[in-house]
């Protein structure tokens, strides 16, 4: 067999495997398992007593992102590259493992700056999700595309309050090894970031998205 019918029928393989991806029903499934690590964590945090305003904000951001996920949309494409599905995997659990299984450490600022700013992450969060609404999803798909709320403002405003949740994790409880898998999951957020537009700007109305809102994380910087 010649490479390029090869490569025609690797193809004809990814096309038929996107749209059953694309299948309303398949895409429900997949939203309502990929919530599930999100619900037990809203139960633990429920069941585990000793809820402050901090925690409470957190656990509405994560109500409202399952909500969000199981009443989606289904998406007019869905990437099939694994790598992409790896990183995408990581970066939406590894948040959660990171609050959970990074410890305890030194607190290098008093408890309101990273209360205030664990507030102020969990908030903006809140109000990213529901600027995003129906079209949320973990994987790269393109579904509709959203220039409103906070999305006016950057391309990826759920990743920079990702990154101020960190900051305050780190502040308050700073040890080299949390520095080290904050960081990481930083540079993995801004590559996944950086997928997502690879995938989307085939897109000629994401095209014109990222030409009218130049900033990917923090207006005016980046």
């Amino acid at each position: 067999m010649s490479s390029s019918a090869s490569s025609t029928e690797a193809g004809e393989v990814r096309q038929g495997l996107m749209a059953k991806l694309a299948i309303p029903w398949v895409d429900k499934t997949i939203a309502i398992l990929a919530s599930l690590p999100f619900a037990v964590e809203l139960y633990r945090r429920w069941v585990g007593g000793h809820v402050n305003f901090p925690r409470a904000v957190l656990g509405v951001q994560l109500l409202v992102l399952i909500l969000l996920m199981v009443l989606r949309t289904a998406p007019l494409r869905v990437t099939t590259n694994p790598w992409f599905w790896l990183l995408a995997f990581v970066t939406s659990y590894g948040p959660l493992a990171f609050t959970t299984f990074a410890g305890q450490g030194i607190s290098l600022v008093p408890p309101i700056v990273s209360n205030g700013l664990a507030v102020l992450s969990a908030t903006g969060a809140i109000y990213a999700l529901l600027s995003l609404g129906r079209s949320i999803g973990f994987i790269p798909a393109q579904r509709t595309i959203v220039t409103k709320g906070a999305y006016r403002f950057v391309r990826h405003p759920i990743y920079t309050v990702t990154f101020v949740g960190f900051l305050a994790f780190v502040l308050r409880g700073y040890s080299p090894f949390t520095l080290t898998l904050a960081a990481a999951l930083i540079v993995l957020l801004m590559v996944r970031s950086v997928v997502e537009e690879h995938f989307l700007r085939d897109d000629p109305g994401y095209a014109t998205y990222m030409k009218e809102v130049r900033w990917r994380w923090f207006p005016g910087i980046a």
